[in-house]
């Protein structure tokens, strides 16, 4: 968001402590990298704690190792975050009379459970200091849908859900909570379903970017991850307070249509 002037610039969030999962490569990487520049103190929480522990000592933040499929370990946690990104995520590209059972509730544990159950681990402390930022990096597909992505789909529209939700209910407390939807996003995520996506739709995987994952966008480009992390990095400020239950689509045009 650049030509903002005040919180979002470097030093704006200084103070702030910022939780940001999946933050060990991707947009979490870049998330956590523009919300360390602003000046908040960046936890790092990933399942590769070796590349969290690498990222969190490079910016001056600390890592947490932690697998947020692993539900049950999360119901008791507390946090002390002003800042909660819930960013983790991960993608199983098959129709749905193949998508295994097991596969379907790993993607929904790690993008819809575990993000309320951060949430409900941060409110307390939010809520008490009257301050709270809850950012959760939905997708074009928490409004759209695709086939074949069954699982990703139905978590992410969850996830609006709740991020609106989490906005009427933290509200009077000072707490915002909004989504941030990209289209396809220049990340290893979306480098690993190039070959799942040729093969569901019978095309060399060289034609994917162009015939599957562009063919709805106005600019005919992937989103960069550090586009995403400015409006992440926006939110988090004070000149957002009175956004809240939005969902912000970077989709180059595709949820126009």
């Amino acid at each position: 968001m650049t030509g903002l002037t005040g919180s979002t610039g470097p030093g704006g969030l200084a103070g702030r402590r910022a939780i940001v999962t999946g933050g060990a490569s991707g947009i979490g990487l870049a998330c956590a990298e523009a919300l360390a520049v602003a000046g908040a103190h960046v936890t790092i929480a990933d399942l590769d704690g070796e590349a969290a522990a690498s990222v969190a000592q490079r910016i001056g933040g600390e890592a947490w190792t932690v697998d947020l499929g692993d539900t049950a370990a999360l119901a008791d946690l507390s946090l002390e975050a002003d800042i909660l990104v819930n960013n983790a995520g991960l993608q199983h590209v098959r129709p749905i009379e193949e998508f295994e059972p097991a596969r379907f509730s790993l993607l929904l544990r790690v993008m819809l459970e575990a993000p309320f159950l951060l949430i409900r681990a941060a409110l307390p402390g939010m809520y008490e200091r009257g301050f709270g930022r809850v950012i959760n990096v939905s997708s074009v597909h928490g409004l759209r849908a695709s086939p074949y992505k069954s699982a990703y789909v139905s978590a992410k529209h969850g996830l609006e859900g709740l991020s609106k939700v989490t906005a009427l209910e933290g509200g009077p407390h000072g707490v915002t909570s909004n989504c941030v939807n990209p289209g396809y996003v220049r990340t290893p995520l979306v480098e690993k379903q190039i070959a799942d996506q040729a093969k569901v739709h019978g095309i060399p995987e060289e034609d994917v970017v162009e015939k599957v994952m562009l063919t709805e966008s106005a600019i005919k480009r992937l989103v960069e991850p550090g586009e995403v992390a400015s409006l992440v990095r926006w939110l988090a400020s004070d000149d957002a307070r009175m956004v809240t239950g939005a969902s912000y689509t970077m989709d180059g045009g595709w949820s126009a249509r």
